[in-house]
């Protein structure tokens, strides 16, 4: 590009300066020979005024005496009547430019000059104008050379932007060039650097949520499979299918709200139902787990709550809580039910050590935890609960006694066309 730019450039310039400059060579050398011509008119005219005033006075007209009217560059000639013609300088070779005056007592006085003087004066101004279109072409050059590396340097750094947009490195430039037509490409690609980021991100989250989310369950629903391959009564293994089909049931449930909370976070599916038997649930697939390292999980509170949200959402906001108390907690761990206001209230409290102060609230950010792990969990409990309606919050650091609100008011339907009114 930078090739073809300074080679179009300087054939614009060629163009140019072939057109007018053999205009002006033309011009020039005309306007030179007509001025020769007029000085060797005006030199005879006035070497003749000369001559006649000296007849006029009776004064000697010789060679020597009109010498210095004539440059030495000229040749002239006088004729006086009755007289030998007088010669000034010497006689020129060649081509000539002359002419010849009559004076008023019959004398003509004839003035010649080599046409060599046109010819090098012609030569003198072409060298000018060659001097000025050479300097009119490195100018040109120079100026395409620097225009070339304005233009071509955002096009290689527009270029390298989009090809680190395809290699997954989604991070925008920012960067500007004061040329409107790249700024808007660098803009595009910055906007487009921006989305792909966003999508990258909420890709790698929803990879994050699911693998830390289905871990449980899957681990649940390994449990049961081995409790079946265990043993040959019919009842038990009824029993352990049908407990497998709810759990699977759930994880399809945990899926569908993992899918639909990285479409869109506020997208919920709330319904009443009833949070006692969500709670029971959580213990009875629990207690084996807990029972494995010697500790309890426990409930109570007030019975028979009814709550708003999507059960299994809540499920999984207890079931994040309850695997973080058997992580980092210790002793019991007890699930209590409350009602505050038109809120129902979950608590999930342990024994252990709580949460350390310099965490507070920001053990709900993702990636902070206060253990070695991946800090996904409590989050991603967050933004289900919000999902819903509800809140979730750490109510105390130690022991540690984090909340789950839930609106316990139905939610409101709409009647079809509310949202788009008639105007009458």
């Amino acid at each position: 590009m930078r090739r073809r730019l300074i080679q179009s450039t300087l054939a614009v310039v060629l163009v140019v300066i072939a057109v007018f400059g053999v205009s002006l060579v033309i011009v020039e050398s005309r306007t030179i020979s007509n001025s020769a011509q007029e000085r060797v008119d005006s030199e005879a005219l006035r070497l003749a005024s000369i001559v006649d005033s000296r007849i006029l006075e009776d004064e000697d007209v010789t060679a020597e005496i009109l010498r210095s009217q004539v440059s030495k560059e000229q040749y002239a000639v006088i004729r006086i009547p009755k007289k030998p013609p007088i010669e000034i300088g010497s006689k020129p070779e060649g081509d000539v430019i002359h002419y010849t005056a009559d004076g008023e007592e019959g004398e003509t006085v004839t003035v010649q000059e080599p046409r060599s003087t046109v010819t090098r004066e012609v030569g003198r101004t072409l060298l000018i104008i060659g001097a000025v279109a050479l300097l009119a072409v490195i100018a040109a050059v120079l100026l395409a050379i620097r225009q070339a590396n304005r233009l071509a340097s955002p096009l290689t750094d527009l270029a390298e932007t989009a090809e680190r947009l395809g290699s997954g490195d989604p991070r925008p430039r920012h960067k500007r060039y004061g040329v409107p037509e790249l700024d808007r490409v660098a803009d595009v690609l910055d906007s487009s650097a921006e989305r792909i980021g966003r999508m990258l991100t909420a890709e790698r989250r929803l990879a994050a949520d699911a693998s830390h989310q289905l871990r449980t369950p899957l681990t649940a629903l390994s449990m049961r499979l081995e409790e079946i391959t265990l043993t040959d009564d019919p009842d038990i293994v009824k029993e352990e299918a049908n407990v497998a089909l709810t759990q699977v049931e759930r994880l399809t449930d945990v899926v569908e709200r993992l899918l639909t909370n990285s479409r869109d976070p506020r997208t919920g599916s709330a319904v009443s139902f009833d949070l006692d038997e969500v709670i029971q649930q959580q213990l009875a697939e629990w207690r084996p787990a807990y029972r494995g390292v010697g500790r309890a999980i426990v409930s109570s509170g007030k019975r028979h709550l009814r709550a708003v949200g999507t059960p299994g959402a809540v499920a999984q906001v207890l079931a994040a809580l309850i695997e973080n108390s058997l992580m980092h907690g210790g002793g019991t761990v007890a699930l209590r039910t409350r009602v505050t206001g038109n809120q129902a209230v979950v608590e999930v409290t342990d024994e252990g050590g709580g949460v350390p102060a310099d965490l507070g609230n920001r053990i709900f950010e993702r990636t902070i935890s206060g253990r070695n792990s991946t800090g996904i969990g409590l989050a991603v409990a967050r933004d289900l609960a919000e999902a819903d309606g509800g809140r979730l919050e750490l109510l105390q650091a130690q022991p540690p006694v984090f909340g789950l609100f839930l609106s316990r008011t139905p939610p409101q339907h709409k009647p079809a066309g509310e949202d788009h009114p008639t105007v009458r």
